[in-house]
């Protein structure tokens, strides 16, 4: 478990690292570039002749060039974490992954569910990209109740995935729009409790409209789904700030525990 920086939840738990490129939100992805750090550290280690430790991990799951190779690393030690935690938190689980990438095996899924299902004073929040197999998956897995399950829509063109995430268990279900790339005017907001948006940061930032932002903000007001505005993102995101017509937006749902 490590603190995080991101504003919508507390820390983050990565069992599974590695991830492969599906869409157009991936262009610039965080994580790859966090999992080229970590692989650079774990080799400066080797060659002193120290411990990489988990940092190791992270060269598996890099090509040669530093990008997402498609494989990925299930760690059994940090499966078991959780247990250790006494102060209730919420938890972003796989930051550096998706739990539902193609060669995560369902028996991993259903144990790490099986962790979060044991450990009820926390909050889970996992996101992913790849709603339609979970959707598949579903009636194959048992969803705890203080798991909120979200999905990742940055254009139109992923809209489609906001179908799926309606058939998933959980009794929080979320939507990341973040980076927004275009406008979501056709985004209907039934079954989803919680909206988060935000631009892209960092090198190659594409911008984002304040009317699209807008826009999602005035159906989540319409639908009632609480409104998390993260940031404007931008080379310089501290800059950019992340205020939406000089007002911080920082809803969330009410939380829950428990075990479906």
């Amino acid at each position: 478990m490590a603190a995080s920086k991101i504003e919508w939840t507390e820390s983050t738990w990565n069992p599974v690292i590695g991830c492969r490129r599906v869409s157009a939100g991936c262009d610039h992805c965080y994580a790859e570039r966090m999992a080229k750090r970590l692989a650079a550290i774990a080799e400066a280690a080797r060659r002193r002749g120290d411990d990489p430790g988990r940092a190791a991990h992270y060269s598996k799951v890099l090509d040669p060039r530093g990008g997402w190779n498609g494989k990925i690393h299930l760690d059994e030690e940090t499966l078991r974490e959780p247990y250790g935690w006494r102060t209730p938190r919420m938890v972003f689980v796989n930051s550096m992954s998706d739990l539902f990438h193609e060669n995560v095996p369902l028996e991993f899924i259903r144990r790490l569910f099986a962790v979060i299902q044991e450990c009820p004073q926390h909050t889970f929040q996992a996101l992913t990209k790849r709603p339609e197999r979970a959707a598949r998956l579903s009636r194959q897995l048992r969803w705890p109740t203080n798991l909120w399950m979200g999905t990742s829509v940055e254009n139109a063109a992923t809209l489609h995935r906001v179908e799926s995430l309606r058939r998933l268990g959980g009794i929080v279900r979320f939507l990341s729009c973040e980076p927004l790339l275009g406008p979501l005017d056709d985004l209907r907001l039934d079954s989803i409790e919680w909206v988060i948006v935000g631009g892209e940061s960092g090198p190659g930032a594409r911008p984002m409209k304040p009317e699209w932002v807008r826009g999602i903000q005035r159906k989540c007001a319409e639908s009632g789904a609480a409104f998390f505005f993260k940031q404007w993102g931008g080379v310089n995101k501290k800059k950019a700030g992340r205020l939406l017509d000089g007002r911080l937006y920082e809803q969330t749902p009410i939380i829950s525990s428990g075990v479906s």
